[in-house]
């Protein structure tokens, strides 16, 4: 996790009465002035009227508040926090310099602005500037908010080449692997994929259709490769890929670069281990992580290409030592613990720790599911018994019948020789029979709830391996929260060009790592929330602009905020006073 003990100053601010003519009469409003790429500019302008409501202000009741303007605050503050230490408009600025004569934001501030928003409230660039009206940037980063509209960011994108968001992702990791407190020494590796709605016709290297994750086979979509450390969960490296490129293709090929973001992560000298699932394991890929010293491994496999190790007897199994487990103890539900039982076998020319974990809970939802799906392949049965009945062709043909069971078989994700069945003809008529096959029904049951993990981890105990493999979830709860509708929001993709895809997957998985950086510091002080959880609450807190009559200027000031945003406020060093955001002493 990241110090966070020395967060970004906010720049100088000054208001003033300003005049303007409309139709020969004065109207007045207040214009707040900053510093905005080194020149003074307006960063806000609030509607006062005309000299008689000035005056109506003036003569009311001496410290009557008569306005009130109110700004989102607390959420982009904290958002913005990260960005004191990990100055990612300044790491794209020193790859993509601003060019000759070039005024308002800069490349790389483009993209801290879709960072910030997309660790608040993801919108469309589109919507940017709308919503940055709304809330107090002006406050916190100046900005010419009008200036961050789609199309600036269309032809600032336009001009960052693949090479650079390369070179930009690498530096940016760097710094954070260099400014994080803690130090890992087991790594967990993950893919996914974010289907777009990119016209067929729309040239793309990226964009290719494949088995999509979330069902949408029919669309094209991009790969994400995402590393991330198993202590702190930040991420240390990503890699965006063509949407049908395989799993194990993909591993191969930046198998390199999560090495050295592993190394950069790690105490000199650390024996290192990487997690990654059953879709990674190829020969060549193992066989690499063999020849790197220093390297491990462990990964799922196969339940159907491994069948011996189910045999094991579930009696031989023993918990495994896990918080869940403790916790399932003390609730009394022994039973529902996650139980092991520890092997060794030939697993790509060499001899392998093998580990069988069995969960009951998954078990019987499996069972569950799969007693479901049989009766729904039944009534396809006895469909198509009543089809073949009637001895009109083709359901007179064992083949056509057969060719329908098995479709049915492939929709269901069932095997296809759960049943018997033949076609025999009685009274003249054809009749399809068919049975159960109990023992290939038993043999599939077996597997449900177990899952092998195998390591060339022979001095780990079985604990260990297993809560390094169940740990997992931690970079596919990222790829989780990288798909939702608020934070971070890779979908949907609103880009049609190869180089803004990678631009936009760039701002995800940045603010994706923010996210974890304010996380880490949470949990540091005590506070056990979620970014989004944390974020949710924040956004309720809110900066007012506030008109006392007999006094020219308004007053900035931050709402009371609640005991959990208080909280929030003393981790990262901070408090509100009467209305004034201060750092705490000491």
């Amino acid at each position: 996790m990241l110090d966070m003990s020395d967060p970004t100053t906010y720049s100088a601010r000054m208001a003033h009465l300003h005049k303007k003519m409309k139709k020969d009469r004065p109207y007045y409003y207040v214009r707040e002035m900053a510093r905005v790429d080194g020149k003074l500019k307006v960063v806000e302008q609030i509607y006062l009227g005309s000299p008689e409501r000035i005056k109506q202000l003036a003569t009311a009741e001496k410290g009557t508040c008569t306005r009130i303007s109110v700004r989102e605050f607390g959420a982009l503050w904290l958002a913005n926090l990260p960005a004191g230490q990990i100055d990612l408009a300044g790491i794209v600025d020193s790859v993509a310099p601003r060019m000759p004569r070039e005024k308002g934001p800069t490349i790389g501030e483009y993209f801290l602005y879709a960072v910030l928003n997309r660790m608040v409230e993801a919108r469309s660039k589109r919507a940017l500037p709308t919503w940055y009206q709304n809330t107090a940037i002006q406050h916190i980063r100046p900005v010419d908010v009008n200036k961050l509209n789609s199309q600036r960011y269309w032809e600032k994108w336009e001009r960052v080449a693949p090479e650079q968001i390369e070179q930009i992702s690498s530096l940016f990791f760097s710094k954070v692997r260099t400014m994080a407190e803690s130090r890992s020494d087991c790594f967990l590796f993950d893919t996914t994929n974010y289907y777009s709605y990119m016209a067929g016709q729309t040239e793309s290297e990226l964009a290719k259709r494949g088995k999509n994750k979330d069902g949408k086979d029919w669309l094209r979509q991009v790969g994400v490769a995402l590393l991330a450390s198993r202590e702190g969960r930040l991420p240390l490296f990503y890699r965006e890929y063509e949407g049908n490129r395989h799993d194990s293709k993909v591993f191969w090929r930046v198998m390199d670069e999560a090495f050295s973001a592993m190394r950069g992560f790690a105490d000199p000298g650390a024996e290192l281990t990487i997690v990654f699932d059953k879709g990674m394991n190829a020969q060549e890929n193992i066989e690499r992580i063999d020849a790197c010293k220093g390297f491990h491994f462990i990964t799922t496999y196969s339940t159907h290409f491994a069948e011996e190790f189910l045999r094991a007897k579930l009696c031989a199994f023993k918990p495994v030592d896990s918080a869940r487990n403790r916790e399932l103890e003390r609730l009394g539900k022994e039973d529902d613990r996650i139980v092991a039982w520890r092997g060794a076998g030939e697993f790509w020319g060499k001899e392998r720790t093998v580990v069988v974990t069995y969960n009951p809970r998954t078990a019987a939802k499996q069972r569950y599911g799969f007693d479901r799906k049989l009766l729904e392949l039944q009534e396809v049965l006895y469909e198509l018994r009543s089809r073949a009945k009637s001895g009109k062709a083709p359901w007179n043909q064992l083949k056509h019948l057969e060719k329908h069971y098995l479709q049915a078989c492939e929709k269901l994700y069932l095997p296809n020789d759960l049943y018997q069945f033949d076609l025999e003809k009685e009274a003249g008529k054809p009749k399809f029979v068919f049975r159960k096959d109990y023992y290939r029904i038993g043999k599939h049951i077996e597997r449900f709830g177990k899952n092998i993990i195998v390591t060339d981890h022979a001095n780990w105990s079985t604990d260990e391996i297993v809560r390094a493999s169940l740990d997992r979830y931690l970079v596919e709860e990222a790829f989780r929260q990288s798909k939702d509708d608020e934070l971070v929001s890779v979908l949907p993709m609103r880009h049609w060009t190869d180089g803004k895809i990678r631009c936009h997957i760039f701002t995800c998985m940045a603010a994706l790592t923010y996210l974890r950086v304010l996380e880490n510091r949470l949990a540091q002080a005590g506070i056990g929330q979620t970014a989004a959880v944390a974020m949710e609450s924040m956004r309720n807190l809110h900066s007012c602009l506030c008109w006392y009559a007999g006094k020219s200027k308004p007053q900035w000031m931050i709402e009371e905020p609640t005991e959990d945003q208080s909280a929030i406020l003393r981790a990262f060093g901070h408090k509100i006073a009467s209305g004034v955001l201060q750092k705490l002493s000491g």
